[in-house]
């Protein structure tokens, strides 16, 4: 969807709707609108949260117009905002192709994060349905008499919708269609498209055995589809040192042997979302040609019971050379992640962010609102912080220090992969950071925000926002 920023109602627009905020404290428009108070004062409009007052007769030469209102000013809160870009794009997408919102009462510190909210809106997923949405919204043309919004700003919203749409499609994408292969195609013709930017590499089952990644095998060897492990590298700065993201691309999750309860296990297509997120992240940085050198990596499996599958009590040797206790099959996503994690360090990364759908503990501590990082690095916790405020991709910092450690010991290996029912996210992203001592780290747990349950149930793209706002914080401050 394209997005413009005018200070007045744009000429030769093709826009078919006309929408104005306005707030409670003082309900007036731009716009002269022959018998507005009449109609103010017959309806009863107090410009409520979300109240609309449809409009009779042409307003700067459109036929379809409205107010609607944003309530209090001061109480505005972002959270709101995606509630009132819902509700635009809701009585618009099946309608009109083209319209204008009028963000003028709107503070203007809301302005980017409320374009965003309009890109968000307006997603959908209609790739295995017979009858498609021919009704798609293309174009906003958003008006204020001032705004801190150019087209720099513009073109960096449009680069975080493309790569959160693409995180949602990945997401979305049913599991007999996406296994690992499917992946690595997706990274692969990514790099075809972007041939000048991007370097591709897949790793087959075989290179991850010569490279003794055998905690990643024991998770994709229950599977008939063989795991990969891709590399994507953003190659703008090169000569930089990278930052690495690294997503948990499980394609399914079945739990292999520790098998899941059934109810509710079709969301398990949503496991690899951190991988998912990786790649919108990418397809972000290629729309946005931000000047920051970054590489993607993928640990893509699918975790399925079989006579091949790894048992509960079978020890593997990671490509560290720390040997694991596999207790519950379950807990797969840390084994895929531990050999990707030592596997990256051959970028010399600068700082290293996993993304992962990692642990149902972390939904039980903070639901689907916040996704929990996990770093021992002050620095890089304040920086995810703020991108997280900036983008409302929001994160909670959770404590990964030594005193959990011991949950995770094992009689018979180095490490076990589960620590116990207490402080189940912790000792997860303990069990990570024994592959991470030697770079800065970050672990995002996204178990929660990753996708929706229920009625509107469907990948949600984050942490693709957090992410990139992340990078172009970085790579103004290094420019």
């Amino acid at each position: 969807m394209k997005l413009t920023i005018n200070t007045s109602f744009p000429e030769n627009t093709s826009s078919q709707h006309l929408l104005i905020l306005v707030n409670s404290e003082n309900i007036q428009s731009n716009y002269q609108i022959n018998g507005l108070d009449k109609a103010i004062q017959a309806t009863q409009f107090k410009a409520a949260f979300n109240e609309s007052l449809p409009l009779i007769g042409q307003v700067a030469g459109q036929p379809n117009s409205a107010l609607l209102g944003l309530d209090k000013t001061e109480e505005l809160k972002p959270a709101k905002l995606a509630k009132i870009a819902q509700s635009i794009i809701k009585a618009s997408q099946k309608k009109f192709k083209q319209i204008s919102v009028d963000i003028s009462a709107l503070p203007s510190e809301f302005h980017a994060l409320f374009a965003l909210s309009l890109t968000q809106a307006n997603y959908g997923y209609d790739a295995y349905k017979s009858k498609k949405n021919e009704n798609t919204l293309e174009q906003i043309d958003l008006i204020a008499t001032q705004s801190p919004l150019d087209d720099a700003q513009l073109a960096l919203i449009a680069a975080i919708e493309q790569g959160q749409s693409t995180a949602r499609d990945l997401g979305n994408c049913p599991p007999n269609i996406c296994f690992p292969e499917y992946l690595a195609e997706q990274a692969l013709q990514l790099a075809k498209e972007f041939p000048e930017l991007l370097k591709v590499t897949v790793l087959d089952e075989q290179q991850l055995a010569d490279l003794g990644m055998n905690a990643f095998l024991a998770v994709s060897k229950g599977s008939e589809r063989p795991g990969r492990v891709i590399t994507i590298e953003y190659l703008a700065n090169a000569n930089d040192a990278p930052v690495v993201l690294v997503g948990k691309g499980v394609t399914f999750d079945t739990g292999g042997i520790s098998l899941k309860p059934g109810a509710g296990m079709d969301e398990m297509k949503f496991d690899m979302c951190g991988a998912a997120s990786v790649l919108g992240t990418m397809r972000a940085l290629c729309e946005s040609k931000l000047p920051i050198h970054v590489v993607g990596a993928i640990a893509a499996a699918e975790n399925m019971p079989s006579g091949h599958a790894t048992r509960p009590g079978d020890i593997v040797t990671t490509m560290s050379g720390q040997t694991v206790e596999i207790l519950n099959t379950d807990a797969e996503g840390r084994l895929v992640l531990c050999d990707t994690l030592t596997y990256i360090k051959r970028f010399n990364p600068a700082l290293v962010i996993d993304i992962a759908t990692l642990t149902g503990a972390c939904v039980v501590a903070l639901g689907s609102v916040l996704s929990g990082m996990f770093t021992s690095d002050d620095k890089l916790a304040e920086e995810l912080q703020l991108a997280g405020e900036q983008s409302f991709d929001r994160v909670w910092r959770m404590p990964v220090i030594d005193d959990y450690q011991e949950q995770l010991d094992s009689p018979f290996a180095d490490i076990a992969n589960i620590g116990g029912p207490k402080a189940g996210a912790v000792t997860a992203a303990c069990f990570l950071q024994r592959f991470t001592r030697e770079y800065r780290w970050a672990h995002l747990d996204i178990a929660g925000t990753a996708w929706n349950s229920g009625a509107a149930k469907g990948a949600t793209g984050r942490p693709v926002p957090l992410l990139v706002q992340f990078l172009a914080n970085r790579a103004n401050l290094n420019g």
